[in-house]
């Protein structure tokens, strides 16, 4: 398989596993340690950024050579970026066009994942 595509995939099964850490973190606060919702998003989210951050770093682009501390400002305006753009996605998507909010939320995920995370994550962040 040819390098820059198993780069690919790799970096999006991390976004899987980070988005499946955000989840199970998210479900554990709020329902077991009862968290108020909003207060488990921002736990499980900066969590899920971490597993994803880590597997990014040391597997799926492999860039060690970079400083750490360099590697996760960048990586953290990219999150922060993904958050604007995928809450305003949503916005636009469930409330001006009236579309399932669970469409919304799958439509805006794979648009800014693949069109802006992997992007910036791979020519940016992880640049070797």
């Amino acid at each position: 398989m040819n390098a820059k595509l198993k780069e690919f995939f790799r970096a999006q099964l991390s976004a899987f596993v980070g988005g499946l850490s955000d989840f199970g973190i998210y479900t554990f606060c709020y329902k077991v340690l009862s968290i108020s919702p909003a207060f488990s998003n921002v736990i499980s989210g900066s969590l899920g950024a971490i597993v994803n951050f880590v597997i990014n770093r040391y597997w799926s682009f492999n860039n060690t050579s970079t400083p750490l501390g360099k590697q996760l400002g960048k990586f953290v305006i990219v999150v922060a970026g993904s958050i604007l753009l995928k809450s305003l996605g949503i916005y636009l998507l469930d409330d001006k066009l009236h579309l399932h909010p669970l469409l919304s939320k799958v439509i805006v995920e794979i648009i800014v994942s693949l069109g802006f995370n992997y992007t910036l994550q791979r020519f940016w962040v992880f640049k070797k």
